[in-house]
């Protein structure tokens, strides 16, 4: 595999056990397919600094990528990993993870003055008539 500019940080698997993600000090996340390593399948740049953590969720629709610091992207799978949501933070962070049921995303932030486990819930969308059934 050729592509990255630097060390590699971290990698996970998809869970279709095709495609396989790679985070660099290079501030890129690299996706593979096995089936041909010739070439990335696509490559989503970081904002500021190394990509440090990588996790697919349990289903396989979202992509979370974070780097050392400041940044979190929700990116969808689905859609080609074109649509993603940001999530900017200030300071370093230890990594990220998501729950079993892919409801929670926990990123931790390690700092000698204020170190945190941050929760963010999946938002659903229900209408008013929701409650009804």
């Amino acid at each position: 595999m050729e592509g990255h500019l630097d060390y590699l940080f971290a990698s996970a698997w998809h869970p279709d056990g095709r495609i396989f993600a790679t985070g660099n000090q290079d501030k890129t996340c690299r996706l593979w397919d096995i089936r041909n390593l010739a070439t990335p399948v696509s490559v989503l740049k970081g904002n500021m600094v190394a990509v440090r953590s990588v996790h697919f969720s349990s289903d396989g629709q979202f992509l979370v990528v974070a780097e050392a610091a400041d940044f979190v992207h929700v990116c969808n799978t689905k859609l080609n990993y074109e649509k993603r949501q940001e999530i900017d933070l200030f300071g370093e962070m230890a990594g990220v993870s998501l729950s079993p049921d892919d409801e929670t995303l926990y990123i931790g932030m390690p700092n000698w003055i204020y170190s945190s486990l941050l929760q963010y819930n999946k938002r659903h969308r229900y209408g008013y008539l929701d409650s009804f059934v």
